[in-house]
């Protein structure tokens, strides 16, 4: 008799809204291929009321873990049987890991975006000014404060999640943190270090969407990075590019969350240039 077929593949997935082709599962399975692992990264879409028993299935059939995109950081928390630190401070969880017969949650946006700026200069001692105040913002305002920030400054169009954002900050790292409403073309100040987009402003398929900020207060010595992947040079970067400042686009921070993510699930070290290939080919660049 012959021997029985093994169709046993270890699986992670991401857990949300549909896109035609996902590119964290192009980039994911590329570096399992190049690691020689069988493992699978699946895209399911999973509706907010459905959650629960996502999680459920997630368990019962032994997936190793997952990616959560909008609307599920917040609501999957309650689900899970604990979360790391960070992703404690954030209140916000993008990634699954099975430690055993449990599921923690873990928040890897931030630390993905500071490893990306780190091949321009180090977060420690500067002055960050970050727009936006939804999840992107928060996981990389606790991961900056936490490298060593000077101060960071938060540019929003809501008060209130703004403030919320700037007393959260303050209370879990103890660092200055300010709230600026933002109205018309802001004006960045002359002594900030680090400008980050930390909306969706820009995001395909609003791909010609002006950035409303003052251009001509861009200078050489301050880098502006952009968390969008899709384009990843938005209209944000390429005027900074005009105006001489160093630029980081989005696909370094999406790369590098990557890469913490496959080694809490795999214990491999993939190779980031691997993943970054597989990226720009889905986008084209």
């Amino acid at each position: 008799m012959s021997e029985p077929l093994n169709f046993k593949q270890e699986l992670t997935c991401v857990f949300g809204q549909p896109i035609a082709e996902n590119p964290s599962q192009c980039m994911m399975e590329a570096a399992y291929k190049d690691c020689g692992l069988e493992w699978r990264y699946q895209t399911i879409e999973v509706a907010p009321e459905n959650l629960e028993q996502a999680i459920g299935g997630l368990r019962a059939m032994g997936f190793r873990g997952a990616n959560l995109t909008i609307p599920h950081k917040v609501a999957v928390i309650q689900y899970l049987d604990g979360v790391s630190d960070a992703a404690a401070m954030m209140g916000a969880v993008n990634c699954i890991v099975r430690k055993d017969d449990q599921l923690i949650g873990e928040n890897t946006d931030g630390k993905g975006f500071v490893q990306s700026l780190k091949e321009l200069t180090d977060p420690q001692g500067k002055k960050i000014l970050m727009f936006g105040a939804g999840g992107a913002a928060r996981a990389i305002g606790v991961e900056t404060a936490l490298s060593g920030a000077a101060e960071i400054t938060i540019v929003n169009r809501s008060t209130q999640r703004g403030e919320e954002l700037a007393e959260l900050l303050k209370e879990k790292t103890g660092i200055p943190v300010t709230f600026v409403p933002w109205e018309g073309n802001y004006s960045v100040p002359e002594d900030v270090d680090v400008v980050i987009n930390a909306t969706s402003i820009g995001l395909f398929p609003d791909v010609d969407a002006v950035f409303p900020i003052d251009y001509s207060s861009l200078k050489p010595n301050m880098i502006v990075s952009d968390v969008i992947p899709n384009p990843p040079q938005t209209h944000l970067l390429r005027e900074a590019a005009k105006a001489g400042c160093p630029t980081l686009d989005g696909l370094g921070m999406l790369v590098n969350q990557g890469v913490i993510g496959f080694k809490l699930w795999t214990g491999v070290d993939p190779d980031p240039r691997v993943m970054r290939a597989a990226l720009e080919e889905v986008f084209g660049v």
